[in-house]
């Protein structure tokens, strides 16, 4: 049984940073593709960041490429997102989710449907 936990979430300012990080149990996260998504209220959930197992080709959504940065520790079967020159708009429960590979669709958006196993998400919050 594949289970995924986040951690590493929390209160930060404006600018600051935070490294959220996904444990695995029951699968080998080196193998797989290993996605970040957020999702606030009244809106959708949204893909920030998909880590091909092939360690090539790693996909940012627009709204945090530049800011944020994707990680595999194969030793320790941990993906980490580390988050820096955090917004307001930034704050949401963020998830990490696995799939065969990244799928990217029309808009540059990532696609959901390839994503079978979930955690049960992190909050983070940026405010002054």
């Amino acid at each position: 049984q594949v289970q995924l936990v986040e951690s590493g979430g929390g209160l930060v300012q404006p600018g600051g940073s935070l490294k959220l990080s996904c444990e695995a149990s029951g699968i080998t996260l080196e193998y797989v593709a290993v996605g970040w998504f957020r999702q606030s209220p009244g809106k959708e959930r949204e893909g920030v960041s998909c880590l091909r197992s092939t360690n090539t080709n790693t996909y940012y959504s627009d709204s945090v490429n530049g800011r944020f940065t994707t990680s595999r520790d194969t030793a320790k079967n941990m993906v980490y997102l580390l988050m820096n020159n955090l917004k307001p708009e930034d704050t949401a429960i963020y998830y990490c989710a696995t799939a065969p590979d990244c799928v990217v669709t029309t808009g540059r958006r990532l696609g959901r449907y390839p994503f079978g196993s979930w955690g049960q998400g992190t909050q983070v919050t940026v405010s002054s």
